[in-house]
């Protein structure tokens, strides 16, 4: 079937052309390289015409039109401000008008030298002005949120800040306000603009409104050197620019990449930064006679690292977490399997299990851009499953948001109640409870039995046996893809690299067997808090232990021997995202005495006599296991008693997090979360504070009565402000009134 569209031809400052139907005059003309001022105009938002900057003149037209918000005609002729004295004078109006209120304070104003207003004035406006009164002036800055800031004059009502939060970002918390001369941008008195998205309005305003409380007034562009990167918070693979002065990273923007995050990022990623600076591990430390960690030469600790893996060697376990790059992960699945000679490896520095191995390993390891954000959009119902997007995939988010938004596709989330992400999609609640998750896919198969459906499986389905079953069982049956979208950056590239325990231990079983079978580890990256088996227990039963580390952790403290490793803006590397898609980035600011994990791994192996020896693609000669999983049954709840619903606040205690203050102070409140029946039963108010207790865990919050709580079930979110709760989904909780906030 050949798919046909209309065109029109019009004409552009005497070039005539042919193009789709609805093109806007204002991107015809981008199309000819003609260059049209605006301010509100921006392509990835619905024309509003706000600003009146683009005007041009069109035959015909009595008066000069924007042409933003113009679909060109067949036969029109437009003429732009290059060859019609009309739309010269018209835009001249126009700035003359803007510029009557707005400061001249340019060599304050953070969006100085990268301004569009102040390119425009050069280019449209007057020399002198003829304005005599008094500018209109406001308090400022003023907090939009804790990271935003608002100088009021500067604000030229183009309203791209209040689309982007309502048609791209769903979070309406900022609005112009007032009319006229007196309009300007505002919040509610009581409620600051909560976005995980609010650093995009920053970027997106053209003039020095909307600022960085973190940026502000600490550079200026000029003094910049800019570098395109990618994030390493989580497995959307954004692109980023980051711009470094000297070698200091100032500040991080979204990067143009219309495959995957378009022009928008989150404010973690946007944000989250100072880490590379916090709490480094400057140089190699070994472990001397007397047990103290003290400094050592590099050689030294190659020596040391090397002959104390000599003697545990098959008998060691490798761990990674998320932060690993592509070449990271394959040098440690390599320095594993070549070098030490074990299979007890894994990347997964949480709750594991056998049918999540064997899930990966069938249906998402080596598998590429099986399923892509294009797919996302084009989907006609997405299926999530253990997975609530705004807080583990932003970007997924958007993309969801933007494909119920454009083309209707139908998103269905199986949780234990209706998130405000879900609902921003647009979404419907499966309501289910952890345990019955299984049954619940089981009895999708309706809902995406249309061709091109989707289901996304967070890492979390891990803890829930049966399910990840019952999910490849369900797109098998209804031939809807699979995307499996891990918190993590790192986590896909590990995958594919092996980093996998296929005829090995996975991640609790090598630390359950530390003391006996295994002897060494090789830690990298690994947070004893999200793990269930205890980590620095097995650390201090172990003969010999390697860390691997960016920053000083509870693993370094105790290890044998601790290798400085670089952060992503000192090397150059390769992320990929949870499509299968390679995010690479070069190194912003290198530091001396820091290397990648690859190139400490190269060194032990050399200095063990042996090479690593990358394996082109682990998944081509490796054994799959078979898939099995069994559904467990309603666990048994005595009085007091409920059944736990967890997951991580994109905003949470992430030591990647560390040194932002604006950042944690627009982090989500922990709450628990509970239906009216399962409070009364037991005896909780709403309100009011209760305390969760499991597996020696205690956390307390305030409680919210959720009308669509499945009953039986309570929800809180896992290592967030206010709580240390880091366990799964599915675990029996004792809840009782009361407790510390």
């Amino acid at each position: 079937m050949t798919v046909t569209t209309s065109t029109v031809t019009c004409t552009v400052d005497g070039v005539t052309v042919e193009v789709p139907a609805g093109t806007l005059i204002i991107r015809v003309a981008e199309m000819l390289g003609t260059a049209i001022p605006r301010f509100c105009d921006h392509p990835l938002l619905d024309a509003v015409a706000a600003c009146r900057m683009c005007l041009v003149e069109i035959e015909g037209q009595p008066k000069p039109q924007p042409s933003c918000a113009i679909p060109v005609t067949e036969g029109m002729v437009v003429k732009t401000q290059h060859t019609s004295e009309v739309a010269a004078q018209a835009q001249a109006g126009v700035m003359e008008f803007l510029l009557i209120n707005h400061p001249l304070d340019c060599p304050v104003c953070d969006k100085g030298g990268e301004c569009p207003l102040q390119n425009q004035a050069m280019t449209s406006g007057r020399g002198e002005t003829r304005f005599t009164g008094v500018k209109r002036t406001f308090p400022k800055p003023i907090n939009v949120s804790a990271q935003v800031l608002l100088d009021r004059e500067r604000c030229v009502s183009c309203a791209r800040c209040t689309r982007f939060a309502d048609q791209i970002a769903g979070d309406p918390f900022i609005e112009l306000l007032e009319r006229g001369a007196k309009q300007q941008v505002g919040i509610s008195e009581d409620q600051p603009f909560d976005s995980y998205f609010s650093g995009n309005t920053i970027q997106i305003c053209p003039v020095g409104a909307l600022t960085s409380a973190k940026y502000r007034f600490r550079s200026r562009p000029f003094d910049l050197v800019s570098t395109p990167t990618a994030c390493e918070h989580c497995a959307s693979g954004c692109a980023l620019r980051t711009d470094v002065r000297r070698s200091t990273v100032m500040r991080r923007l979204a990067w143009d990449a219309p495959e995957v995050n378009e022009e928008w990022n989150c404010d973690k990623g946007r944000f989250a930064f100072p880490y590379v600076t916090q709490g480094r591990i400057t140089t190699p430390l070994v472990r001397d006679e007397d047990g103290n960690l003290v400094p050592a030469s590099w050689p030294e600790a190659i020596r040391v690292a090397a002959a104390g893996l000599a003697k545990t060697g098959a008998q060691t376990g490798v761990i990674t977490g998320g932060r690993l790059t592509n070449e990271d992960a394959s040098a440690y699945a390599a320095f594993a399997r070549g070098v030490l000679g074990t299979n007890d490896v894994d990347f997964r520095a949480r709750a594991v299990s056998d049918e999540e191995t064997a899930f990966l390993a069938n249906h998402v390891a080596g598998r590429g851009l099986d399923v892509t954000y294009a797919d996302l959009e084009a989907a006609p119902a997405v299926l999530l499953v253990e997975f609530e997007p705004e807080d583990e995939s932003p970007i997924v988010f958007l993309r969801l948001r933007k494909a119920a938004r454009t083309r209707g596709t139908k998103v269905y989330g199986v949780a234990p109640y209706a998130t405000a992400g879900l609902g921003k999609v647009g979404g419907t609640l499966i309501a289910t409870a952890p345990h019955a998750a299984p049954s619940a896919v089981a009895g999708s198969a309706k809902l995406v039995a249309e061709s091109g459906s989707v289901i996304l499986v967070g890492e979390r389905a891990a803890s829930t046996p049966g399910l990840l079953n019952a999910v490849a069982e369900l797109a098998a049956a209804t031939g809807a893809r699979i995307g499996w979208i891990p918190r993590r950056a790192g986590d896909r590239g590990a995958l594919d690299a092996g980093l996998l325990p296929i005829n090995g231990r996975n991640t609790e079983e090598i630390l359950d067997s530390v003391g006996s079978d295994v002897k060494g580890l090789v830690v990298a990256g690994v947070s004893p808090e999200d793990l269930m088996a205890d980590l620095e227990g097995a650390i201090e039963r172990a003969e010999f232990v390697v860390s691997l580390e960016t920053r000083h952790t509870d693993v370094t403290a105790i290890a044998d021997v601790v290798f400085p490793v670089a952060t992503v803006v000192e090397k150059a590397g390769t992320f990929r995202n949870w499509e299968g898609r390679d995010r690479s980035f070069t190194a912003v600011a290198p530091k001396q005495g820091v290397i990648s994990d690859a190139a400490v791994l190269g060194e032990i192996a050399q200095a063990m006599g042996a090479q690593i020896e990358i394996t082109e693609n682990f998944w081509a000669t490796a054994d799959k296991p078979a898939l099995t999983g069994v559904a467990v049954g309603a666990p048994v709840l005595e009085t007091g008693q409920a059944e736990l619903s967890s997951w991580r606040h994109l905003l949470d205690k992430g030591a990647l997090q560390d040194g932002e203050p604006y950042l944690a102070a627009t982090s989500r409140v922990a709450v628990i979360r509970v239906s009216a029946a399962t409070a009364k039963s037991l005896s909780l108010i709403d309100g009011e504070l209760a305390t969760i207790d499991c597996a020696g865990a205690t956390a307390s919050a305030r409680v919210i009565f959720t009308h669509d709580m499945v009953d039986g079930v309570i929800w809180m979110p896992a290592n967030s402000e206010g709580t240390s709760l880091n366990l799964p989904s599915g675990f029996v909780v004792t809840v009782t009134a009361g407790g510390q906030s």
